[in-house]
């Protein structure tokens, strides 16, 4: 693959990047229209593809906060159409590295020093080049270790990158007024503490010690002394991503194994530790020869304060979604009912809210569930379907929720889809064994 000896960092410069992706998607749809007048059949879909070619294309070249609004979008499979998210999933796997000088360049501006200045042996081309950083091989004193170097002026475009999608963001989810400001200060915060590797470094050793007890999941060792902020040493964990393992042709046993892993990690920091890694895809786990799930990457981490927690999860009872009166109080809890609503969005956003929380909970009524299940699938596609085509739904404030549900929402999407791509049978609240006694729980069915 091509590498970068560059990145776009300036303002004018990223912008005038996106301004000719735009030009291109502009190309595709008259050739769409062209291809509509000629009957031809498959139109949509070439549209699609080429959409999502050039908008990988061009955000691959960015790298930073633009790829990884494409990385998060790919973990939506039952929203976006195919071709997007087949080329968004891209964002983990496959964008060009940078090139053997930059990466030298980039370490002696973070570190004071070259690579092979503080390690034995470091191979200078990437093994795996993602949104914000890429990795290489390395080894020190006899250990294999990974080295996460951060692109050059990622955290510092954040804000201008974000300012520059803003208003196509308001137009898609149909925002309105000053209190949207909320959700973007919440995406942009999480993502400016994605790009401090110091940050991150914390975060991977206390989450490693508080779950080290839970079977079948392993974690890397951390390094701080050859880390900073712009850079992250740790093990280099010997597995296939989940992905790739995924493609297999593995057996219903061991992927319920890894499910079963998978699952009680997210329950025991949501419950136990009330902060959870918000960023599921499966770029950031690891399949090894046993069968065991490793976690790799800890830049994004949600904390869950108590005020939200609590709705947030007695909503998921399914008494309490039946119950009017409970129902009402926790959406006013949660924001999602606002105290300036007209009898008639109270009743519509009621309704619709109720249809989606019927759906979503439905795991966490049942003491086993099936992820393989297409039936749970084909209703979320149809939901989602019946929404994006709802005329009053567009015309509704979409400032709706808590600024809380951006990660929490992504968490439980992403931990979805990688479990159907297990096609994992779970047992609910088998994590209950591995909580501390005081907590309370009495969290799910």
């Amino acid at each position: 693959m091509k590498t970068l000896d560059s990145i776009p960092t300036g303002k004018l410069e990223r912008a005038s990047k996106l301004v000719g992706t735009g030009a291109k998607i502009g190309v595709n749809y008259l050739k769409y229209y062209g291809n509509k007048l000629t009957a031809n059949e498959g139109a949509r879909e070439q549209l699609d593809q080429e959409n999502a070619k050039d908008i990988y294309d061009g955000l691959k070249q960015l790298k930073g906060s633009a790829l990884k609004v494409a990385q998060m979008l790919s973990m939506e499979k039952s929203i976006l159409p195919q071709a997007y998210v087949e080329k968004f999933s891209l964002a983990q796997f496959s964008v060009p590295p940078l090139s053997a000088p930059l990466v030298r360049k980039t370490f002696k501006k973070s570190f004071g020093k070259y690579p092979e200045e503080l390690f034995d042996e470091f191979t200078s081309e990437s093994v795996n080049a993602a949104s914000i950083g890429q990795v290489h091989r390395a080894k020190k004193s006899g250990k294999e270790l990974a080295v996460k170097i951060q692109y050059p002026g990622v955290a510092d475009s954040i804000s201008s990158d974000l300012g520059l999608v803003k208003p196509i963001a308001i137009k898609m989810f149909n925002l309105k007024g000053k209190d949207s400001e909320k959700y973007f200060k919440e995406v942009e915060g999480k993502l400016l503490e994605e790009t401090n590797y110091e940050l991150e470094l914390e975060q991977s050793k206390a989450i490693t010690k508080a779950c080290k007890h839970l079977p079948n999941l392993k974690f890397p060792n951390y390094y701080p002394e050859l880390s900073n902020q712009r850079i992250l040493t740790m093990d280099w964990m010997k597995g296939i991503h989940l992905a790739e393992y995924t493609k297999t042709d593995f057996n219903r046993t061991e992927g319920n194994k890894i499910g079963q892993a998978l699952w009680d990690f997210y329950m025991f920091q949501i419950h136990g530790l009330r902060s959870v890694h918000a960023d599921p895809h499966p770029g950031n786990f690891l399949v090894n020869g046993q069968g065991e799930l490793i976690a790799i990457d800890f830049g994004c981490i949600k904390q869950i304060p108590d005020d939200f927690y609590n709705p947030y999860f007695e909503l998921a009872k399914k008494e309490n979604i039946n119950n009017p009166d409970i129902f009402q109080e926790k959406m006013m809890e949660l924001e999602i009912l606002l105290p300036t609503d007209s009898p008639e969005e109270r009743a519509f956003f009621s309704k619709i809210f109720h249809q989606m929380l019927s759906l979503f909970t439905r795991p966490f009524n049942s003491a086993v569930f099936d992820f393989s299940d297409e039936h749970f699938w084909t209703e979320i596609a149809s939901l989602s379907e019946q929404f994006q085509n709802d005329t009053q739904l567009r015309k509704m404030n979409g400032n709706r929720g808590s600024r809380h549900f951006l990660y929490m929402n992504r968490t439980f999407f992403g931990l979805y889809n990688l479990l159907h791509d297990l096609k994992a049978k779970i047992e609910v609240t088998n994590f209950h064994k591995y909580l501390p006694k005081e907590k309370n729980l009495s969290i799910s069915a």
